[in-house]
């Protein structure tokens, strides 16, 4: 158990949301705004913001960077709330890097929200702290799942690491949480997953890694997961504890892609690789990505990251989340892709999307 969240007498309370110029912490500092609660977010003077621009004059904007404690200090002195979505998701990057942004960086927060007088802490992992490198599917699991021995890539690592320290920080007056969704997607996303996946599709770069078989994965709209983390910031029941949150339907990976890339008026990927070629290819790569200048400079066509999130299995069970804060799927995913294909026709954020 941990102690009521904290608020005015008219449940007001003073946030703090990180990665608010993202997908997921724009749509999470928007909803927090419209419920009348006192926002404010860390942000560099560099950030583009025109996500927020229908609440932006609501919101107190500290600028700074997770990498400097002075601002984290500014950003978290008198917040009841810190909710934690900033990250390095990116393939790029050195192992220090990912370590400096995921890792180091959620440690300093942490450190800046209790000496701020913060009571809750929500930070937003994912399930790919759980994808073990010479694992293989992972169906309805639960969070009694270890952590592997072997991460497939920097990004899994850290955000174990982060998500580690974020749970051992949970004390009775400082309530921490971890939310795990996956591959968040939804009407304004400008490179999420799908997004990127569907542009390649659209490019006819992108091939069907399928070998036959069928791929399942709980995804996560974003009004699921900022309405988990609105529910998981107000729960008693939350402290030290990660929670798998998804949306209510499974999906079968490959179909659906091609049946969303066919509505969106091209062609859906076909194209098949040899399985043992794609290992060749995916070992070639992450041999060269060893050098410095490639690992920060070079997105890779393919990784072994990017094939086993596209040929293994993931679903999961969010019946903890449901039991412990009432977490239930607020956006169906025939109703969140009939916006999702509204705004990327009317948006262009993908090239060729004429139906």
């Amino acid at each position: 158990m941990g102690q009521p969240a904290p608020a005015d007498a008219a449940g007001i309370m003073k946030v703090l949301v990180t990665g608010a110029s993202g997908f997921l912490g724009g749509a999470l500092a928007r909803r927090l705004v419209h419920e009348d609660h006192q926002v404010s977010i860390l942000v560099r003077p560099t950030s583009n913001l025109r996500d927020l621009a229908p609440v932006i004059d609501r919101v107190e904007r500290v600028f700074g960077d997770l990498s400097d404690p002075e601002s984290l200090d500014r950003a978290a002195q008198g917040v009841d709330i810190v909710f934690h979505s900033a990250a390095r998701v990116d393939e790029r990057g050195t192992r220090a890097r990912f370590w400096a942004e995921n890792t180091a960086a959620t440690a300093r927060l942490l450190t800046a929200a209790r000496a701020g007088g913060a009571q809750r802490f929500v930070f937003i992992s994912s399930p790919s702290a759980l994808m073990d490198r010479d694992g293989g599917d992972q169906i309805d699991i639960d969070e009694s799942v270890p952590y592997p021995s072997r991460y497939l890539n920097y990004y899994c690592e850290t955000k174990a690491a982060a998500e580690r320290l974020v749970l051992q920080a949970n004390t009775p007056e400082f309530t921490t949480c971890a939310l795990r969704p996956r591959a968040i997607w939804g009407a304004g996303d400008r490179s999420g997953p799908l997004i990127r996946l569907l542009d390649r599709a659209a490019a006819g770069t992108l091939p069907d890694l399928s070998s036959g078989r069928e791929v399942y994965a709980s995804l996560c709209h974003v009004d699921n997961i900022a309405e988990a983390a609105v529910l998981a910031a107000t729960s008693e029941n939350v402290g030290g504890k990660p929670y798998f949150v998804a949306d209510a339907e499974q999906t079968n990976v490959w179909r659906f892609l091609g049946e969303v890339a066919t509505d969106l008026g091209y062609a859906a990927p076909s194209r098949t690789l040899d399985p043992r070629m794609v290992t060749l290819i995916v070992d070639l790569i992450e041999n060269l990505r060893r050098i410095p200048y490639l690992a920060e400079h070079w997105t890779p066509p393919l990784s072994r990251y990017s094939v086993a999130v596209m040929t293994r299995s993931g679903t999961y069970d969010t019946s903890a989340a449901t039991r412990d804060f009432g977490y239930r799927p607020v956006m169906d995913r025939d109703t969140g892709m009939t916006e999702l294909k509204s705004w990327i026709r009317s948006a262009g954020v993908i090239a060729g999307s004429t139906r």
